[in-house]
């Protein structure tokens, strides 16, 4: 086992201690089962760390397994997401990829072993009549009127479903349980199903496919799995899980079933189906806009897996659900790239300054250190000239008592260049600044002067001359609600925010040129931002990943 002091305790880790030390099992061996139906999100980020996590501590193996059981929604685009996004947080899995579809053989022979039994039978009644038998959990259910089918004919009937003789809906597979149990999902669930559709591993080689309850519990121990760690919603799940591996012939010990709660966060909606129809709708630009709650929409943004990582570890693994606020995954992103992102200057709203006792012609290079918290990230060349841009906000003709950047007469320090004085503006017909003309102390070269003077305000700049032009795409939060999707008799698109996306032509320093994706930099006074996938040197896109500090304004 793994020495992690640095990592809380919680009832997971517990239990997999006690079972290691009370000889139950002998080694750890944990699973993460997505559905290829989608892409997967953070919500799924938090399952993969507590999967992959306490397996790699307790010197174990995690297996990555699809289930794909459901051909008419699932798509070998979704398949190749997901290892992508796993790998990219950085896990990795036992062996090979394993799928439901590599068992169906197995599961059919198992669903066979329960008709034989006596404790499975072929139903002909829909969903919607067999609602009305099931009853509710306070009162008994009604018996289908197929329960009592022979063992002959029912394994007739399955073997003729098997065969591709009867169409959707018209049979399904029922385990027979207990219609008078409280839990409903031991009121005789359906266990498989008809689907005449193409599956993306099998062909159309089956049209006959498992229930999810029915399949994962069988998958789970097939792979000898020891701890089957599933989200609150399926505690409910338990006793089916385990009266299907208790009726069947399976090596012991059979695996165990623990759930914690979810991962849900402010101001976005965790549904894949609902993030399927902001997909379709046109609301966002795919499933990698990087306003989107999935991984690979993050990972466009720029957010760094170790950063998603801590997030995880943050919010910790508990029974109980709860919201978690967006502010803290802004946290531990913004203390993941303070530590490793590199310093440029950028402008994003750009007014010229002019220096007008400085050269026409002049050209000099200032030095500027690359991230003070990373000394050995050493330091770079800035170009300085006589024409710079600045944020317009660093300028106002008639500041306030507080305000500390620059202003008429009043002198100010660009960052690791020089002091400057602003002399006076030039303004166009509408009245708006055009330039700003100041002077500078050629004695302040580098930010400082022989008299020892100080001043209240430091700028960041950009020279105009060697200026990179760009695209910044400044992201915000998806919904301006905290909750979305659990406004009562609204629908969760009515809260997107409209301000979730601005995009901006910005200068940059020019060095900032042919960033690779996925390099972070902080714009220093400004954010964090990131090269997007369709960057070209000759045309830059960035996009910021977060802001310097939280300035959110929404709801909460």
């Amino acid at each position: 086992m793994n020495d992690t002091p640095e990592k809380p305790s919680h009832f997971i880790r517990e239990m997999i201690a006690a079972d290691l030390a009370s000889g139950k099992h002998d080694s750890v061996r944990t699973r993460f089962p997505p559905e290829p139906n989608g892409y997967l999100h953070i919500g799924h980020a938090k399952s993969i760390c507590l999967n992959f996590g306490v397996a790699e501590e307790f010197g174990g193996v995690c297996n990555l397994r699809y289930d794909d059981t459901n051909p008419v929604k699932e798509d070998q685009e979704y398949v190749d997401a997901i290892a992508r996004d796993v790998k990219w947080l950085g896990f990795d899995w036992d062996g090979e990829p394993k799928f439901a579809s590599d068992y169906f053989e197995q599961m059919y022979a198992f669903a066979t072993e329960l008709i034989e039994k006596g404790l499975a039978y072929v139903c002909t009644l829909t969903p919607e009549e067999f609602r009305e038998y099931r009853g509710v959990p306070t009162r008994p259910g009604t018996p289908s009127p197929h329960r009592d089918r022979s063992v002959a004919e029912n394994l007739d009937l399955f073997r003729r479903m098997k065969a591709g003789e009867f169409s959707d809906g018209t049979y399904v597979l029922r385990a027979k349980i207990d219609m008078d149990s409280p839990n409903l999902h031991l009121r005789d669930p359906a266990i498989y199903r008809i689907r005449h559709a193409t599956h993306h591993r099998t062909g159309d080689t089956w049209c006959l496919y498992p229930i999810y309850d029915f399949a994962h519990c069988l998958e789970d121990a097939i792979e000898r799995v020891t701890h089957s760690l599933c989200t609150l919603e399926f505690e409910v799940h338990r006793p089916l899980y385990n009266w299907i591996l208790e009726n069947v012939t399976l090596p012991k010990p059979l695996p165990e079933q623990t759930e914690f709660a979810r991962l849900n966060i402010t101001n976005t909606v965790m549904s894949k189906r609902k993030l399927l129809e902001l997909v379709r709708e046109g609301e966002v630009n795919g499933w990698d806009d990087p306003r989107m709650p999935t991984l690979v929409g993050m990972r466009r943004r720029g957010y760094p897996p170790a950063a998603i990582r801590a997030f995880c570890e943050k919010v910790g693994v508990t029974k109980f659900n709860g919201l978690t606020d967006f502010a803290l995954l802004e946290f531990c992103v913004r203390e993941e790239l303070n530590r490793v992102a590199e310093r440029r200057m950028a402008v994003l709203d750009p007014v010229k300054v002019v220096i007008e006792n400085y050269p026409e012609d002049g050209e000099e290079f200032f030095e500027a250190v690359n991230n003070p918290e990373n000394p050995e990230a050493g330091t770079r060349q800035v170009p300085f000239c006589r024409e710079l841009y600045i944020d317009r906000e660093d300028f106002m003709e008639d500041p306030p008592g507080k305000f500390r950047r620059l202003a008429p007469g009043r002198e100010v320090r660009l960052r690791a260049a020089c002091y400057i004085t602003c002399q006076s503006v030039v303004k166009n017909d509408q009245g708006e600044i055009e330039e700003i003309r100041c002077v500078w102390d050629p004695e302040s070269r580098g930010g400082g002067t022989p008299d020892g003077r100080k001043v209240k305000g430091t700028i960041h700049w950009v020279s105009a001359r060697h200026a990179l032009s760009a695209e910044v795409r400044l992201y915000d939060r998806l919904f301006t609600e905290a909750q979305p999707d659990a406004v009562e008799d609204k629908d969760f698109r009515e809260f997107l925010n409209p301000e979730s996306l601005q995009v901006v032509q910005a200068k940059l320093e020019p060095g900032l040129a042919g960033f690779p994706p996925e390099t972070p930099v902080q714009f220093e006074r400004v954010g964090y931002f990131t090269p997007d996938p369709d960057s070209r040197p000759d045309a830059p896109v960035w996009n910021r990943t977060a802001t310097l500090r939280d300035g959110w304004k929404g709801k909460t």
